[in-house]
């Protein structure tokens, strides 16, 4: 999975997404806070690849991409959208692939933009990095070479800034590589970079503030580090596990904080919180829940109270555990319930 999955849709209610080597699929609220029904195939019976990235625009609508498989050497990325959690979503759409005819070129990544345009970025074959925009009267756009991509690892990740811009982030052998627009609907900028050894499929990307974005990624030595353009990375504390982490910002005691949560290495979920862009100050593991199997995924959303949700999804059994933060001083949890 690229991008949190657990979302609050246009009505409030909170939808879980997975993807499973048969088919994508979405369980939702009957009501916000309220019991949540069977889990859904999205976008109709196409045959899908076992990968699914989401983004979700000022609309809350949220936008889905995956891989569909053509034959032998050959797949096209697809596309759905769903509009509100109790509504069918939109039948898997083909977009073709970066270069034409031929096989998958790695794991995508989609953001919204201010406008309600998704925006699909996808390696290409060349060791590049492109995007295909939405055009303002449908349709897609063509495919644009997001220029200074140094040979991509793992998948990049993808967000919308305060002004309704895109950005991308994605990491080389030895770097890390960022892409903005100047603004809704116009071009990325030159390609601004950093040295870092990250850890291919650890990315994940939250918006920060006003003007920045901050990258979360995993190093080869272990530590968990956090880098906004224009900055060196910051090494936060030791990684809990070895996958991305979820982020979400949210009000810890009446101040704005930063909710980390991460699978670890004990097979728990463990959370850290520090005061948002303030890595400075410092951040520990609390885990907390039951041991979780090897594929569960963490994801974090705020609920329609505004409430911090954390959620886990395992795609092999469909077991959906799920833990809201209490109003109550620090950071307190309640028990994690089944779904």
């Amino acid at each position: 999975m690229i991008g949190e999955w657990l979302v609050r849709g246009r009505d409030d209610r909170l939808s879980a997404y997975h993807v499973s080597p048969e088919a994508a699929w979405c369980r939702t609220e009957s009501a916000p806070g309220g019991s949540w029904g069977a889990a859904r195939t999205v976008g109709g019976d196409k045959r899908l690849d076992p990968v699914l990235a989401l983004g979700q625009g000022p609309d809350r609508y949220v936008h889905l991409v995956s891989w569909r498989p053509m034959g032998p050497g050959r797949s096209q990325l697809v596309h759905s959208v769903h509009f509100r959690p109790l509504l069918a979503p939109l039948d898997w759409a083909d977009m073709g692939r970066p270069g034409g005819v031929g096989d998958r070129t790695g794991t995508p990544a989609v953001a919204v933009d201010g406008q309600g345009r998704a925006h699909v970025f996808a390696p290409d074959d060349g060791g590049g990095l492109r995007v295909r925009a939405q055009g303002q009267k449908g349709g897609w756009g063509p495919w644009q070479d997001l220029e200074g991509a140094a040979d991509p690892r793992g998948g990049p990740v993808a967000a919308t800034d305060a002004s309704g811009g895109v950005q991308a982030y994605a990491s080389g052998p030895d770097t890390l590589m960022h892409w903005r627009q100047a603004g809704v609907g116009k071009a990325f900028g030159a390609l601004r970079s950093v040295r870092a050894r990250a850890r291919p499929d650890t990315l994940s990307v939250l918006r920060t503030s006003e003007e920045d974005t901050s990258l979360f990624f995993v190093d080869t030595s272990g530590d968990l580090c956090v880098w906004r353009p224009g900055g060196e990375p910051f090494a936060l504390l030791p990684a809990a596990g070895p996958g991305p982490v979820a982020a979400v910002r949210c009000r810890i005691e009446g101040y704005d904080c930063t909710l980390l949560a991460q699978r670890s290495f004990s097979g728990r979920v463990a959370f850290a919180a520090y005061p948002t862009e303030q890595e400075s100050a410092g951040a520990w593991w609390t885990e907390s829940g039951p041991p979780l199997p090897e594929d569960a995924e963490v994801s974090l959303a705020l609920d329609a109270e505004d409430r911090v949700v954390a959620a886990t999804l395992s795609p092999s059994t469909g077991r959906l555990l799920l833990s809201r933060l209490k109003d109550e001083p620090g950071l307190a949890l309640t028990a994690w319930q089944e779904y």
